[in-house]
């Protein structure tokens, strides 16, 4: 039997996988000055490598990158990483894309365009959860 030793993530880590590079200088502006330490990848290939090594609590997740579907990678997310809290950012969502990412184990659901006030917000919720 193995047994695989997940890691508790990192308290101040954020990680941001957006592959619009605006989306991704307006997350981590909107949590500068905050106790937050946030850095940003633009696939899903890139995050899987930086969660390893950082381990970050919380993940601001588009659904639609180039190398998949963010929706579709929570599970796995999860099922590595327990208490990551995953936020879902999207510009195109649907109630059954909300439904689903928050069946799938997603933490929160944000529609883009999305205010610093928002982002802040929704960090302090998840954390707190």
């Amino acid at each position: 039997m193995t047994i695989h030793h997940i890691s508790p993530t990192s308290p101040n880590k954020i990680l941001i996988v957006d592959d619009e590079g605006d989306i991704c200088y307006l997350l981590k502006n909107a949590l500068k000055g905050s106790p937050y330490e946030p850095d940003h990848v633009n696939t899903l290939a890139q995050a899987e490598i930086f969660m390893k090594e950082e381990k970050p609590a919380v993940l601001f997740l588009d659904n639609r990158l180039p190398d998949g579907w963010g929706i579709n990678s929570i599970k796995n997310i999860k099922a590595q990483y327990p208490s990551m809290k995953i936020i879902i950012i999207t510009g195109d969502s649907s109630s059954n894309d909300k439904k689903r990412a928050l069946e799938n184990g997603a933490s929160l659901f944000i529609q883009k365009p999305f205010t610093k006030q928002e982002i802040l917000e929704a960090v302090e919720k998840v954390q707190k959860v």
